[in-house]
């Protein structure tokens, strides 16, 4: 989505989370007491299939490689004020699975994962060669919400009996394969597919340092149209979904055509943006 409006739902429960493929660590957690919150699980999976090896993800030629990434959460706090009971960035392991509550009330909230990362001097944006925040590891709550390129999951959860709209977005463009799944069967909003090695070149980049593409970035990103009057940005003229449509965005069927449950454009909401009722997510990297 083009602002931060999907939301994902944590349900308190002591059921077990969906069982998540070749994940190595389950940490459940009960109910915050006198809290009514939602359970989500950011899993990481990786295996095998995607990008090379790296402090991020790993190779084909290197299967039994496991590495780590970073990820980040971020709530727009001038939507709303409920956060989620989960540090704002932590490092998660290959096959490792962390379960947190989230308020039945969080909205406009966001997850990542960051690739490349080194803290070790000047903590901030540029620490991570994409995805990477203001504050270092634990992005700051007020303006850390990820340097594109950036596969993001996104929430905006449901009070009262409402549903809870979710979805997965690429209008900051592409950083790593993500899944957003729930226990209660309903649409699963995912972009399985790397992007990064057959990315359009005007998009394609960052590179590792070995010189493969670690992201892919929206044609808003890349800085292509008018600065003023652009519909691969929806702005100006193009700013309502009357006006900017799927035509006029550049390299829209390349995002849209793999990733169909994805959001590739700001307005692309009748195909990307999924609703539920009371339900616990599992946001999976590397699917």
């Amino acid at each position: 989505m083009g602002a931060l409006s999907p939301s994902a739902h944590l349900r308190s429960s002591y059921a077990a989370l969906p069982i998540i493929k070749e994940s190595q660590y389950i940490q459940r957690h009960p109910q915050p007491p006198g809290a009514t919150a939602r359970r989500l699980a950011s899993v990481k999976e990786e295996d095998g299939q995607y990008g090379r090896a790296s402090p991020s993800i790993f190779s084909p030629e290197l299967i039994s490689f496991r590495t780590s990434i970073l990820e980040g959460i971020f709530t727009d706090l001038n939507v709303g004020s409920a956060t989620p009971d989960q540090p704002t960035g932590w490092e998660q392991g290959a096959y490792q699975t962390v379960s947190f509550f989230v308020p039945d009330n969080w909205k406009a909230g966001r997850i990542w994962a960051r690739r490349d990362c080194d803290f070790s001097v000047n903590p901030g944006p540029n620490s991570c060669l994409d995805g990477g925040c203001n504050g270092g590891l634990e992005c700051d709550p007020h303006t850390g919400t990820g340097v594109p390129p950036a596969s993001l999951a996104e929430f905006t959860l449901g009070t009262n009996g409402a549903n809870d709209n979710y979805d997965v977005s690429l209008v900051d463009g592409y950083n790593l394969p993500i899944r957003i799944s729930n226990n209660k069967g309903c649409h699963v909003a995912d972009c399985p597919v790397d992007l990064g090695p057959n990315c359009p070149a005007p998009l394609k980049g960052p590179y590792d340092s070995t010189g493969f593409p670690v992201g892919c970035k929206s044609a808003c990103e890349a800085g292509l149209g008018d600065p003023t009057n652009n519909p691969n940005c929806c702005t100006g003229y193009y700013n309502n979904p009357n006006t900017c449509t799927p035509s006029g965005v550049e390299y829209y069927s390349y995002f849209k055509g793999n990733c169909p449950n994805a959001y590739a454009y700001p307005y692309d909401d009748p195909t990307s943006l999924f609703q539920c009722n009371g339900a616990d997510y599992t946001i999976t990297f590397c699917p």
